[in-house]
């Protein structure tokens, strides 16, 4: 099982690699991750087993942050709009288009790797189309927008070496760049 203790933190060199291709299929041992990285989101998520196990929640882990430099990410989430859970376990993801219109998080980004509160505005694509592979082989074209396509976005990053303050503009934090929706 996955805790806070195998989640890397901000500085360590891994998160600022760009992670490797990951053969298919998937071999067991990378099976095993993808799944467990599900397991720690689902239970993140899960007020009495975060507490228990002292996690952090989560909507979004990517392989890099378990010091695994692997292109392989997990996205799980509640989403209000749909009334279901959002669920993707992708491998080797790659953002194939996406829209000029951007969007941000009022409140910022957090991230798992990042302890401390860092503020400032995250602007990115407010919709995208990702491809990429499922953990049994199949080949996936995924339309995302709003906060999926946020998350999607940061975890992807997270494959290229890239934090989430690395967007914010180190002059105005808080500035609102134009065409950009705030999603709440």
């Amino acid at each position: 099982m996955l805790t806070m203790k195998d989640i890397i933190r901000d500085g360590h060199p891994t998160l600022r690699e760009k992670a490797q291709e990951v053969h298919l299929p998937l071999s067991a041992e990378d099976q095993k991750l993808i799944d467990d990285m599900l397991t720690f989101l689902k239970m993140s998520q899960d007020d009495e087993l975060a507490k228990k196990y002292n996690l952090r929640s989560g909507v979004g882990i990517a392989a890099p942050q378990l010091n695994i430099s692997k292109r392989m990410l997990v996205i799980y989430f509640y989403d209000e709009k749909s009334d279901k859970y959002i669920e993707h376990q992708l491998i080797n993801p790659k953002i194939i288009s996406h829209s000029v219109e951007k969007a941000y998080l009022p409140t910022g980004e957090g991230c798992l790797s990042v302890d401390e509160n860092i503020p400032g505005l995250v602007h990115r694509y407010a919709r995208i189309t990702v491809k990429a592979f499922k953990p049994d082989g199949t080949e996936v074209k995924l339309r995302l927008k709003d906060f999926s396509a946020i998350v999607a976005q940061h975890e992807i990053d997270h494959l290229n070496g890239v934090m989430f303050y690395d967007h914010i503009n180190k002059d105005n934090p808080m500035e609102v760049q134009p065409n950009a929706t705030a999603l709440h």
